[in-house]
């Protein structure tokens, strides 16, 4: 279902069946929740980006749909296990995982994408330490 509202700057849309994102800390949250604060904390260039893949992330229904959007969606291993990671400048990533109890998974122990409808954006960080 798609909702119609106006805005000072025009008409929106709003889509009911979108992810739910939710953030792992409040500091993490106020970085990306404007211009200003992106463009301080993460630098003009970085925010930039970082700003697009989040978007990406609003407007999918699920994380199957995130499969061929610019950012190189993947999933992360190891460590990093039931993590998901879009890129961003240079090494750095945009990390966020599942926020469903317990994760939704497939046979082989993936994460099933088509049923995951909320996540938890956990950080923005370089953790190949280049």
């Amino acid at each position: 279902m798609t909702i119609l509202y106006y805005n000072p700057k025009g008409y929106s849309m709003i889509w009911s069946d979108i992810i739910d994102i939710s953030w792992s800390d409040r500091k993490l949250q106020k970085s990306c929740s404007n211009d200003k604060n992106g463009k301080r904390t993460f630098g003009a260039d970085q925010w930039k980006v970082l700003k697009r893949r989040i978007v990406s992330l609003e407007v999918a229904p699920t994380l199957a749909d995130m499969q061929g959007v610019p950012g190189r969606f993947h999933e992360l291993s190891a460590d990093r296990a039931e993590q998901f990671s879009l890129d961003l400048r240079g090494s750095y990533r945009l990390i966020f995982k599942p926020d469903h109890e317990p994760v939704p998974l497939l046979d082989d122990g993936g994460v099933a994408r088509t049923l995951v409808t909320k996540i938890v954006i956990t950080e923005v960080v370089d953790y190949h330490g280049r």
